[in-house]
């Protein structure tokens, strides 16, 4: 696996004694993330940087573990083969990156709902060694928020982040607070997603009646989440940030931006303006099946799956008030990353506390008179 083996970075061998602790900090570790969702299964290794994270090595393949899901709720012979050797090539990247130093691998919606799924997960565990997480919605929701977290702009503290998924569709009102730290206040789960649309619709192109129905019920299931967080007054406002995160959304800003191929670094970030993103799904549209199979930044794979994504889309945009959207190439996985790299931050602060017990005391120096903290 060569292909691999050149991202390395190999050390010379040395002589020199190293001090412990400055071998401890020179320790390059490598954090884990797969993603492995309705209809493609991704893989990312980062190691952390003082802000972020580098990304070593990805892996993603469109595999369509949810295909026919939709009729007997059951994974396929066929789906289960095709994500197995996605995943046995995602067993030996970790391999050749090994040891990694911490990770997690997660299942969304097909597995949510496959009745067969258990015995899925353990022909994973069998052929390929990787033990997976079935996740919640909530939590699905929550690790897209967090993958999403350096696109926030500053100067608002609110965003409504929407994760078109292959089975779902996964909407998140989150809230950053004057302290930096972001918290979810309530989300809502479409009950589909791109994969689930398009084979409810099986034609290569969905009829005008069948994208509307999927806008119409879209609306009917927004209704409520709005009622409850009367967010389309806070969009009116500009007091929230509008993040779009999946293949619809990252097709669409390639599209929108005429770009030969795909490509992240130019997507990733970038705002798309309500009447911008409506010249661009009406290009979809126009393209038809066949031109959109031929088209760089769509391709056979995606094609159908575009267009029920567009309409899902749509669905959100024409709800409420939305004037721009944030394109974030970036999501689940990189919420994992970013969770296991906080987690690990965390941990060495209370450790070098531990160590340091007069730095402990040192917030005594800000209580008043009354011996209550200032601090809040």
């Amino acid at each position: 696996m060569n292909k691999w083996r050149n991202n390395k970075n190999v050390a010379k061998p040395s002589n020199k004694k190293i001090a412990p602790k400055v071998a401890e900090q020179n320790i390059v570790r490598n954090y884990a993330a797969i993603d492995l969702g309705t209809n493609s299964c991704r893989l990312v290794i980062a190691t952390p940087t003082p802000t972020s994270f580098r990304i070593v090595e990805t892996f993603s393949k469109i595999t369509r573990l949810g295909e026919g899901i939709i009729n007997n709720n059951e994974l396929s012979k066929a789906a289960i083969k095709r994500t197995i050797g996605a995943l046995k090539v995602c067993a030996g990247v970790l391999e050749e990156y090994a040891p990694i130093y911490n990770s997690r691998y997660v299942a969304t919606a097909a597995c949510r709902r496959a009745v067969n799924c258990k015995q899925f997960m353990e022909q994973v565990k069998r052929e390929t060694g990787l033990n997976i997480e079935i996740i919640s919605s909530k939590e699905e929701s929550r690790l897209a928020v967090v993958g999403c977290i350096p696109l926030l702009n500053r100067n608002i503290k609110r965003a409504l982040v929407f994760d078109i998924g292959g089975g779902s569709t996964e909407i998140s009102l989150a809230r950053t607070t004057n302290s930096g730290k972001t918290f979810i206040e309530g989300f809502v789960s479409l009950p589909y997603g791109v994969v689930t649309v398009s084979e409810a619709f099986p034609s290569g192109d969905m009829t005008e009646l069948a994208y509307n129905t999927i806008i119409e019920r879209t609306h009917k299931i927004l209704a409520e989440f709005e009622e409850k967080y009367h967010i389309s007054e806070a969009i009116a406002n500009q007091e929230i940030q509008v993040i779009g995160t999946s293949g619809t959304v990252t097709v669409l800003g390639a599209v929108h931006l005429n770009l030969p191929r795909y490509n992240r670094s130019a997507v990733d970030g970038i705002s798309i303006s309500k009447q911008d993103l409506e010249r661009t799904i009406a290009k979809i549209k126009r393209l038809g099946d066949e031109g959109r199979k031929k088209h760089p930044c769509i391709g056979m794979q995606k094609s159908d799956l575009t267009v029920a994504g567009c309409a899902i889309i749509e669905g959100i945009y024409s709800f409420w008030p939305i004037t721009e959207i944030t394109v974030a190439d970036r999501g689940i996985r990189e919420g994992i990353l970013l969770d296991m790299m906080h987690a690990q931050k965390h941990m060495q602060k209370k450790k070098w506390r531990s160590r340091h017990p007069y730095n402990r005391n040192r917030g005594n120096f800000h209580k008043n008179k009354e011996g209550n903290s200032n601090d809040k």
